[in-house]
């Protein structure tokens, strides 16, 4: 008797985990899959060839050249800032730490678009910081520096919060073995801490990549969306769907859901090469 209850239990519970799994595949299929389908099924409608023709004309060239040395302004910035602070805060102790730690994750709870009036209050021609800048002639608004600047502040906690943990776990016991042996401060940082906080970095950075590429409202703001100027992906697409060129638009997007596609790919390689 107590066999079949126990068989009955297991099936039952096989059954549940069955319907839960069906479920989740379901809305994330409703959620992911369906819309990529629908904008593959625009893109094969207007003609593989005219979605490519038009990705290579120039301004779509510009946009995504635009939104590479943005994503790789931000990795590389937000890279070595993010190492800086979580070093800082993982082994400093100092008044106003925990401000500090609560300020990282403020680019998650103020939206894109308010961070962009931000900055042009901080950088327009009357602003704070913009004035000084107009006195000497240098465009920040409406200019890669003021895009930049809105990347930055989207992807600066991603390098952070994966690397904090890591350093946590890591402890300072290596690094202190490493001080006794005679190793200076930066041969124990490229020696002993950069190894072991590799894959959090790794990660943080794909992180950084993916949100820079996606980034639209804090950099429409500041940017202008410029056509050969200061327009990048994202707001080629906006620009091309709302001038109702489809394919155009249909294109540039199924573009950046493929990089997307291959950030996210890298990022599980990431993951199972760490476990």
């Amino acid at each position: 008797m107590k066999l079949s209850s126990t068989t009955w239990s297991l099936g039952q519970r096989s059954r549940t985990e069955l319907v839960l799994i069906g479920a989740v595949v379901a809305w994330m299929g409703l959620l992911v899959l369906l819309p990529i389908y629908g904008i593959v099924k625009e893109v094969v409608h207007y003609g593989v060839s005219t979605c490519l023709a038009s990705l290579l004309e120039p301004a779509a060239r510009h946009a995504f050249l635009l939104t590479f040395w943005l994503t790789l302004g931000a990795v590389t910035v937000n890279t070595v800032l993010g190492i800086v602070l979580a070093l800082v805060l993982v082994r400093q102790e100092f008044r106003g730490k925990l401000l500090l730690d609560g300020l990282i994750d403020l680019p998650f709870a103020v939206s894109p678009v308010v961070a962009g009036f931000m900055f042009i209050t901080l950088f327009g021609p009357h602003g704070w910081i913009g004035s000084l800048f107009e006195a000497r002639d240098i465009k920040i608004l409406y200019a890669f520096p003021g895009m930049l600047i809105a990347t930055l502040f989207v992807t600066f906690p991603f390098v952070v919060r994966e690397v904090v943990p890591v350093l946590r776990e890591f402890g300072r016991d290596q690094d202190e073995a490493a001080f006794v042996l005679g190793a200076t401060r930066w041969q124990t940082f490229w020696r002993v801490t950069v190894p072991s906080i590799r894959w959090g970095l790794i990660y943080g950075v794909t992180l950084t990549i993916a949100r820079a590429i996606g980034e639209f409202g804090a950099v429409l703001v500041v940017s202008g969306a410029i056509i050969n100027k200061t327009q990048t992906a994202t707001l080629l697409v906006h620009q091309r769907f709302t001038d109702f060129e489809y394919q155009g638009a249909f294109a540039a997007a199924i573009a950046l859901a493929l990089i997307s596609f291959v950030t996210l790919i890298g990022m599980q390689c990431i993951q199972r090469r760490k476990r």
